[in-house]
Formats: structure tokens, sequence, C-alpha cells
């Protein structure tokens, strides 16, 4: 997800945010306390698109018994609370194209009912120990829609990857879904 060197010669200077605990923690808010694996996040911005750099940790499988490996599941839930983290950081610092005019209270209101996952597509590479292991998650575009009498929507095709210490990795595409904007 790190453009090449003679790209990054040309880019823009990227921004970058460290972990901002309370919004964390707030993001996080909707999810049973078993069930919150985001325990970090670094987030950049360059040229109206962002991304993020994640840590997590799986202490214990929130649904089955202990598979030894990251599954589907948590992979699904590990993208939406890095996803919602990177909108909502975003929507705070004004970087994100698309989210001008929204604020953190916008974000609040839109977070469970209508962002939506409109397609998943996660590719096991090697299998990533759970306990420990980072994640990152880049917007490549964000688009006005229009969906006949569905009204205007954001269209915002994502790409992320999972890796642990010892050489696992699970690798994707998201495209969400923001439905009910202004």
């Amino acid at each position: 997800m790190t453009a090449p060197a003679a790209d990054r010669a040309t880019a823009p200077p990227q921004r970058s945010y460290t972990t901002d605990e309370e919004l964390l923690a707030r993001v996080l808010a909707p999810y049973k306390e078993h069930c919150k694996y985001l325990r970090s996040a670094e987030v950049m911005a360059s040229d109206g698109l962002s991304s993020a750099r994640c840590a997590f940790a799986i202490p214990e499988s929130c649904y089955i018994d202990d598979t030894g490996h990251l599954n589907a599941v948590e992979v699904n839930i590990a993208y939406n609370q890095m996803m919602y983290y990177l909108v909502a950081k975003s929507v705070k610092e004004g970087l994100l194209t698309g989210f001008e005019d929204w604020t953190l209270d916008d974000f609040w209101r839109h977070q469970l009912p209508d962002i939506l996952v409109a397609r998943f597509a996660a590719n096991f590479r090697r299998p990533v120990e759970p306990r420990r292991f980072t994640g990152e998650m880049e917007f490549r575009s964000v688009t006005r829609r229009t969906s006949g009498a569905a009204g205007p929507f954001l269209h915002a095709p994502t790409v992320f990857r999972y890796r642990d210490a010892h050489g696992g990795r699970c690798d994707g595409e998201a495209t969400l879904a923001f439905v009910n904007v202004p």
C-alpha cells in the first residue's frame, strides 16, 4: 500500500496523526467489550484520501472456540473497526474527499445505520495470528452517486491488509456505501 519511490518523490506530503485515544474509545463504544479488537491507529492523508495503519489484538474469539488463526468473521469485525476509526478521524481532521461538510456529530449519527459494507472480499495468503497483528486500510476514491428513489450516497472502494510477525497475511477489498447523506 506504499507508493513506489518514484511516485513518493512527486507526491504531495502526507499528513500523519497518531492514535486519538478519546476518539478511538467513542468509535468502539457500540462494540461489546470482548469484541473491541482495534488497539491503535495511525492515520495518514494526502490528496483528499486517507489511510490507516493499525494494531489489533483478539485475546479470544467472540463466537467460536479458538481456531488458532484469524478467521473470516474476525477479519470483517477488525475491518469495520479500522474503517469506522479512519472515517471518524478523517472527518475530525477534514482529510477525506466527500466528507468536507461532515462534523463528528454527523459521523456518530451515521456510524451504524448509514455506513454499509456493500461488497467484501478477503484473501487468506498465510494464517494470521489473532493475538497480535497489524492492519492497513486505504480509501481508493470517494464519489457521490445517486440511486433513483434511494437518493444520493457516497461510494468508496477500499483495500485492506492484515499481517503478523510470523509472515501471516490476509488482504482484500471492500466497497462502502454511505447512505442518507445530505
